[in-house]
Formats: structure tokens, sequence, C-alpha cells
């Protein structure tokens, strides 16, 4: 008995240079050709152009890491904002449905207000307090009215080796500096590129053992590393962690004075509070997601090993 060679399907990343998007292009290669395209091949601002792009590739799977996350330039660009985060999600999701294509498409703690006591689950209501957080509501409102097979994954605190980030800022300045100031009263969980690449890279898995549309469970999950940590405790374990490897810093982690938001006004609001509940992604796709410290020090061992 001989069996069909097996053709492999097409997987379009979109924003394939920024954090999760460069960690996409490793996570999905076992599973199909992947189409990884910058904003130079797939500018999501336009979207006529955008079109264009997914008619000529006719992706089985479209993975929108693509975004406007300039938070603070968004209060006063809200038009490119809205575009690229709204507009642009809506219109993949219309050409997924067309093409009977998976979008996978990413958002973001910053659609809740971040007054809740406790972690938020996907049911909490919405009440954005940014430019930002507005434009990604519009986004996910725009798929969810799509009609199109489609996951949302709402993450915060993204972190990558490509790419900057927190991470990588306080160990630039902890190298030039005998001291630094972080915020201690916003609360979320760091969660790396890699985690949120890989996790992806399971569910279009997943999604091809479905079978059917309606075997495969679609809809909004949160995605965010294990634990809950301050900006303050995330500095504090980033210079733990570098002393630990050898680096040379002047500021340690003994260095770092906690101080509250207040004390470092910025244009456009965060969250206090921007934990998110994962058990139905945990529940609904049997995944593991590991402590946002582990993540933290691969990333390190990348970074600085």
């Amino acid at each position: 008995m001989h069996r069909k060679p097996f053709t492999a399907p097409t997987i379009l990343v979109t924003g394939s240079n920024g954090q999760v998007g460069f960690e996409l292009r490793r996570s999905l290669a076992p599973l199909g050709n992947v189409v990884a395209l910058d904003r130079a091949g797939c500018d999501l601002s336009k979207a006529e152009g955008l079109r264009r792009v997914v008619r000529e590739h006719r992706p089985a799977v479209i993975v929108n890491a693509g975004a406007y996350t300039a938070v603070d330039k968004a209060e006063t660009d809200s038009g490119l904002a809205f575009a690229v985060n709204g507009v642009a999600a809506g219109v993949l999701a219309e050409e997924a449905l067309a093409l009977g294509s998976l979008l996978v498409h990413y958002s973001t703690d910053y659609v809740f207000d971040g007054t809740a006591p406790g972690a938020y689950v996907e049911t909490d209501a919405v009440n954005p307090q940014s430019v930002y957080g507005k434009s990604k509501l519009a986004g996910e409102q725009a798929i969810a009215e799509s009609g199109a097979q489609a996951l949302v994954l709402r993450t915060c605190w993204v972190a990558g080796a490509h790419g900057g980030n927190f991470a990588k800022t306080m160990l630039r300045l902890a190298g030039e500096r005998d001291s630094l100031r972080v915020i201690v009263d916003q609360v979320g969980a760091p969660t790396t590129a890699a985690l949120i690449a890989d996790v992806t890279a399971h569910i279009v898995a997943r999604h091809w053992l479905a079978g059917s549309r309606e075997d495969f469970p679609s809809g909004v999950y949160h995605l965010a590393a294990a634990g809950e940590t301050s900006w303050h405790g995330y500095a504090v374990e980033v210079l733990r962690y570098a002393r630990t490897l050898g680096i040379a810093l002047k500021a340690g982690p003994e260095n770092v004075e906690a101080i509250p938001a207040t004390a470092y006004p910025l244009p456009a609001p965060r969250p206090a509070n921007s934990r998110l509940d994962t058990t139905r992604l945990r529940d609904t796709f049997g995944i593991h997601l590991p402590s946002w410290e582990q993540g933290i020090h691969h990333l390190l061992d990348e970074i600085l090993l």
C-alpha cells in the first residue's frame, strides 16, 4: 500500500521580525511551509495590500504576530494604531474565512482596566484605558464578528531574545548606573516570546489533528507564564540571575529601589493588574505553562552566555 506524499501546508506569519514573530519562524517550521513576512513584505496598515498577500499565498493558517506596540506613541498616533491592531485583524479574519483557514491572533492584558482583585479570566468585562488597549480590543471584536475560525491569545509582559524588552533594558541600565528605580505596584507575569511561539505551534498541531472545524475549540484564551511578580520583582530577579552567570554589573539586585507608578508618569496608563488566568488554555489544549522565572532564566542564558 502506497501512502500519498505529504504536502506541507502553508503557514503565513506576519510581523516576522518582532519578538514573537522571530520565534514563530522556529517553532512553526516542523509543521509546514512557513512564509514569514516583515513590514516590508506585509504592511498591516494597508488593508488592500494585506488582502493581496493572503490571496497570493492562500495559507492554511495565518498567525498574526504583527502589531502596533508603541503604547505611549499610540496616544497621539491613534489612526495608525487602529489601522494595524484593529482593521488589519478584521481583514485577516475575513480572508481566513474565505479560505477556510485558521487565524491565530495575539492580544493583550491592556483590554482590561487593571483594577480587578485577582487574575482576569476570558469572560471578564473589558475596559481598556489607553489607545493601544482600545485598538487591540477593536481587533478582537473584528475577528469575533467575522465568523472566521480563530484563536485570540491574550498575553502580557512579553520578552524575547530578539528585539527590545524590559529585561534587556534592566541589564543595560544596571551596567551603566549604581542604582535603579523600578515600579512596584503593577503586577503581571513576564512571558517569553519563545513560550508564546511554542504554545502556538502546539495549538496549530492540534488544529491539524482536529479533522473538522467543529472539533476545534476556537475562541479567546489567556496565555502567560505561571506565577506573578511586580516590575520591581522582575528587575531584581533579572539582576540576581545575571550575577549567578558572572555578569559584571554596577547595580545589583540590592540596588533596585521600589517606587510607585505615580513616581514614573507616562502618556498612556498601564494596568495595575496584568494577571491573566490561564486555566482555560491549559485545560483545553493540555498545556503546561512553566514559571515566569524559568522562562526569564532561559532568556538570559540565551542573551548573556
